[in-house]
């Protein structure tokens, strides 16, 4: 079945248009500068809330990358571009990045040279850190957070389009990262009621909560 989807997904369900699109929702250095605006923007000018949002993504992260590299090399999981020849997408370099979305992309299928570039498949990178995001977006803004699973959603979706991972990496890695990052946020959480009560009690009395601030 694992096998079964990712060739309908890689060799079968693709256009010209979503070759595009998917090459670019998994390039992060094309969005890079609009998401270190985003950050900066939020961290100079937000609020509480933005503020502790935009921390507890980053720590979410930090832990997370280094939970995903353990795991990735404890399971060692071959992607499928290392087992067999799989339909890839090239984009073209130029800088800024984003200029390589005008640039005419490339199709091609790929070979031996190919199996020892990338390391093992599970889990995925770009879901555990767009997971963890779209959990820290939907726990502090609700119904204006769950927005990013959209993205989250075609992000995943595009690995495996791509080549770069099976179906089950990408389902797993979302369920895990899910479970790790509600983890992470529950012991900040602590850590917050703990450290702030007892060394910033002004902090605390208006910030009780960093996660659910009933201020804002």
């Amino acid at each position: 079945m694992d096998q079964t989807l990712f060739h309908l997904i890689n060799e079968r369900w693709t256009n010209p248009g979503l070759d595009l699109f998917m090459a670019a929702m998994s390039d992060i250095e094309i969005w890079k500068p609009l998401l270190i605006v985003i950050v900066l923007i939020a961290l100079i000018f937000g609020s509480f809330k933005a503020r502790a949002c935009i921390l507890c993504i980053l720590l979410s992260l930090a832990i997370a990358a280094q939970l995903t590299g353990l795991l990735k090399s404890a399971l060692d999981r071959h992607r499928p571009k290392q087992v067999q020849s799989v339909r890839m997408i090239e984009l073209q370099k130029a800088r800024p990045e984003f200029l390589t979305l005008f640039k005419k992309h490339t199709i091609r299928y790929s070979d031996q040279s190919d199996r020892n570039k990338s390391g093992p498949s599970f889990p995925s990178g770009h879901m555990a850190n767009n997971t963890a995001i779209a959990v820290c977006l939907t726990l502090f803004y609700r119904r204006r957070g769950w927005l990013y699973w959209i993205i989250t959603v075609a992000i995943g979706y595009s690995r495996i389009y791509l080549g770069a991972h099976w179906p089950s990496d990408v389902v797993a890695t979302l369920f895990l990262a899910a479970g790790e990052t509600l983890l992470i946020l529950a012991l900040l959480e602590l850590i917050w009621r703990w450290a702030t009560k007892k060394w910033a009690p002004a902090i605390f009395a208006r910030h009780p909560s960093l996660v659910v601030d009933p201020i804002g």
